[in-house]
């Protein structure tokens, strides 16, 4: 015969205290996720940023290749080594990535970048084994994977019908080794207007990213060889069925969050980024780089600006945890309610006093002589005798 269980004396009004409190939780978890006052203090880590100094490489060829056009920035912790893609379409040289050798001073008072050499190059082989023909890649963003590889960014080219892509390659040869998804509504195409009110006569709407505006920037988090990695991009701009009538409004770039293991790549989650509203004299604003700060969800990107002004930058911290999915989302301008990415200022550049290029690298370095970490930006000189391969040395802060 079971014996009947005797309740506590004040179990009900336990219970309903319980109750009161997850209610009460939810609540103020509610009103939180929807304030952005209170979440942009809660959300974002302290993160500051200290100029330190400019180093201008000067202009030459390397392996007989231009060296030139650096778009993209990685630094290989392990042997003190960075890594650059040029973003040559093939056509001054085969397109490729240089590895170089930053000097920065010993001085514990005031550490700086004395010198940038580059020490290598490989070229990058398409699917068949051979160097990619002129015109046929647009190399923007690299990213190490930690396997010996590099994960390699291209905008693809609208003109010719050449999708964008991100790839993996070997970090000794530049062999292909795999490619990442890349979701349809990415690539170039014409999706129909399914609201027209005469299902037969449809209207052709263009799709895809746009022109030079794709995927340029990369960044990887892993804990440790072996262990699957996550992958991080955002396109350059609002892909072509995302773009506002309203220039005045921020551009809604996505964000894409990859998984990598030893089976299928995957793609986990896409979010909307909003990219800093256009104001005269700006006319250009995209979206270049982008680096993880921690495992949680926190990232640096770099805004890259142009105007009758000349070039600038500005860079920001994001904070992913709380935006929406955006995976089946088609087009923003047909679900335009999606909560984006949290953003917050930590630097403009055009504070700092100096002639800026055309920034669009930017890497996490090695710990300076004076016990600092450093960031370091680069620049894209075009090719142009009238530009220069700028490197920017700062201090990185982020409060625990």
């Amino acid at each position: 015969m079971l014996k009947k269980m005797s309740l506590p004396k004040n179990f009900w009004k336990l219970l309903i205290w319980f109750w009161l409190v997850f209610c009460a939780t939810f609540a103020i978890g509610t009103s939180f996720s929807d304030s952005s006052a209170q979440a942009s203090d809660r959300t974002f880590t302290n993160v500051s940023l200290e100029f330190v100094n400019e180093y201008k490489l000067p202009k030459q060829k390397f392996e007989d290749t231009p060296v030139g056009g650096l778009s993209g920035l990685t630094y290989d912790r392990v042997n003190d080594t960075f890594y650059a893609i040029s973003d040559d379409r093939s056509e001054f040289a085969p397109a490729r990535f240089y590895a170089l050798k930053l000097k920065f001073s010993s001085n514990k008072t005031q550490p700086t970048l004395d010198h940038v050499e580059v020490i290598g190059v490989d070229l990058l082989k398409d699917k068949m084994g051979h160097t990619y023909p002129k015109g046929e890649i647009d190399p923007e963003g690299i990213a190490l994977t930690g396997d010996r590889s590099v994960l390699i960014a291209s905008e693809g080219v609208t003109s010719k019908g050449i999708p964008p892509f991100i790839d993996e390659f070997d970090l000794l040869t530049g062999k292909w080794l795999r490619s990442l998804p890349i979701p349809s509504r990415y690539l170039f195409g014409a999706t129909s207007d399914e609201a027209t009110s005469d299902p037969n006569s449809r209207v052709s709407k263009p799709q895809g990213v746009r022109d030079n505006l794709g995927f340029e920037s990369l960044t990887v988090i892993r804990d440790s060889i072996g262990d699957p990695y996550r992958v991080f991009t955002i396109t350059e701009n609002a892909l072509a069925q995302d773009v506002s009538p309203d220039l005045r409004e921020p551009s809604e770039s996505r964000f894409l969050h990859y998984l990598v293991s030893n089976i299928a790549p995957i793609i986990v989650a896409e979010h909307r980024y909003l990219v800093e509203a256009i104001a005269p004299p700006v006319n250009q604003i995209r979206v270049n780089e982008i680096v993880a700060i921690d495992r949680g969800g926190h990232f640096l990107t770099l805004e890259r600006s142009n105007g009758s002004a000349g070039l600038s930058a500005k860079i920001w911290q994001i904070f992913t945890g709380d935006a929406n999915d955006t995976s089946s989302i088609k087009s923003f301008r047909v679900t335009p309610n999606v909560r984006s990415i949290r953003k917050k200022l930590v630097l403009d550049l055009a504070t700092l006093g100096i002639k800026l290029d055309n920034l669009e690298g930017m890497a996490i370095g090695p710990r300076l002589a004076d016990g600092s970490q450093s960031l370091i930006l680069a620049s894209d000189d075009n090719f142009s005798e009238a530009q220069f391969n700028q490197f920017l040395l700062f201090r990185l802060k982020i409060a625990n």
